[in-house]
């Protein structure tokens, strides 16, 4: 006899196919787009089974054991039915009852495939794709608005979190890293909207990127120093431009004896460090209280003892604490900003520390950011999902009011192939860097030639 199961209960997916493979397994019908008549009779097989297993025992027992039960009584409720099935058919039902037990239903396939870097579900009847940098419509699709709610609740009721017409938008995280964002009526106007910005368990290194032309090795070994010399380091760019990316990959340059400190909203970096102190805000509870924000965890890490403050991405308050904890003896920290342009991310900074002290005059603030920063590292998508650094830029002090930059590296983009495909090239401006005396006294000596750099792409 089985024991019986809790709703929100999530265990891995049942295999390892890739999404083409469960195309072909499932007689050339995408998952989530059954049979019209065979919807109702999926769900009903779905309350059977919840009446009759208990989930909350099963999750003491082997995943790969606990499946190949409960498949078994699903094909005992599923030839219980009075429908003509073909063998095909009962296993692709079989394969979606369990998808919606164990995992996020019509979203498992897209899950499984490691091709997929964004899953964006516009209301139960549409559900967009993005593949190396390129929307596509798929054919999954959920029953109706409740079957995305269901889908929706199991996500954010893992991590202790709700979404109702109280709190219509909720951020999450699945429990490989993924981040999750829904928003729900009366809010999403049409329906239920879910985005999920997938983790990807192969960490990008130096040298992938280098590989994958999103920059040069020049521009990578400069990064590299100075991150070895403690020198601090925006990165900007837009959504999907690769900024927690090439922070992950920056972060592989600090020295292991380091005691790394790491804030975030939704948990995400990946650095392999020994010593690596990871902290996640937490939002409020029904009542409205106990949320604890970035700003705050910021402050409390000054008390922990750091060598360096990573920040997953400052959009608000906390970058005035972030100044200033570079100012005050935590070099070679390290965060992402959304901008457009390095200048853009210098006046977004400034918009963010007044947000923390309305009473900061306009110099005071652009004084901090002069001395407190070194380098702005420009990271965008291109027109064709290519992800590059645009930009690596010194910001070099003031001059009068305004904070002064200079750019060391520049990608020009020249054009369009007959594909599509970007062209362009990354070349070095020529200027020897200000800080350049701070890498001859860590010790680190760069190549002569690396500020003559042109690569054609």
């Amino acid at each position: 006899m089985l024991p019986t199961l809790d709703k929100h209960n999530s265990l891995p997916p049942q295999q390892n196919l890739s999404w083409e493979q469960r195309l072909l397994k499932n007689a050339g019908r995408p998952r989530g787009t059954l049979k019209p008549e065979y919807q109702e009779l999926k769900f009903t097989l779905h309350r059977k089974l919840l009446d009759k297993i208990n989930l909350e025992a099963l999750a003491t027992i082997d995943n790969q054991r606990v499946r190949s039960e409960v498949r078994q009584a699903l094909m005992t409720l599923i030839d219980g039915e009075q429908t003509l099935l073909s063998s095909l058919e009962k296993q692709q039902i079989c394969d979606e009852v369990l998808d919606e037990v164990f995992g996020l239903g019509p979203l498992e396939p897209l899950l499984q495939d490691p091709t997929i870097s964004d899953i964006l579900v516009n209301t139960h009847k549409q559900v967009f794709v993005e593949r190396k940098g390129l929307l596509e419509l798929t054919s999954v699709t959920f029953r109706d608005d409740s079957h995305l709610l269901r889908i929706i609740d199991k996500i954010v009721s893992q991590v202790g979190r709700r979404v109702d017409e109280s709190t219509p938008m909720v951020d999450a995280r699945l429990s490989d890293g993924s981040r999750v964002n829904a928003v729900v009526q009366p809010l999403a106007v049409d329906g239920p909207l879910l985005s999920i910005r997938r983790f990807s368990t192969d960490k990008l290194m130096p040298a992938d990127l280098v590989e994958r032309r999103a920059l040069t090795a020049g521009m990578m070994e400069l990064l590299e120093s100075a991150v070895k010399a403690h020198l601090n380091i925006i990165i900007s760019g837009g959504t999907g431009a690769g900024k927690t990316t090439l922070l992950n990959a920056l972060s592989s340059f600090i020295n292991p004896r380091e005691r790394i400190v790491t804030i975030e909203d939704a948990a995400e970096l990946q650095l392999k460090q020994p010593h690596v102190a990871r902290l996640e805000t937490r939002p409020p509870n029904l009542e409205g209280n106990g949320a604890v924000r970035q700003r705050e965890l910021l402050i409390n890490s000054l008390r922990m003892r750091p060598d360096r403050i990573v920040v997953g991405e400052c959009r608000g308050e906390e970058a005035l604490d972030m100044l200033q904890a570079m100012n005050t003896g935590h070099d070679g920290s390290l965060t992402t900003v959304h901008a457009n342009s390095p200048r853009d991310a210098t006046s977004r900074l400034e918009v963010m520390v007044s947000l923390a002290n309305a009473n900061m005059q306009l110099i005071s603030i652009r004084q901090q950011i002069s001395s407190a920063v070194n380098l702005l590292v420009q990271a965008s998508r291109m027109s064709d999902g290519s992800r590059r650094v645009t930009s690596i830029t010194e910001v070099t002090g003031m001059e009068g009011e305004v904070v002064t930059l200079q750019d060391i590296f520049v990608f020009e983009k020249r054009g369009l192939t007959p594909e599509g495909t970007v062209v362009g090239r990354f070349a070095a401006t020529g200027i020897r860097p200000k800080f350049y005396e701070k890498l001859l006294s860590a010790g680190i000596r760069l190549r002569p030639d690396i500020f003559d750099e042109v690569l054609e792409v």
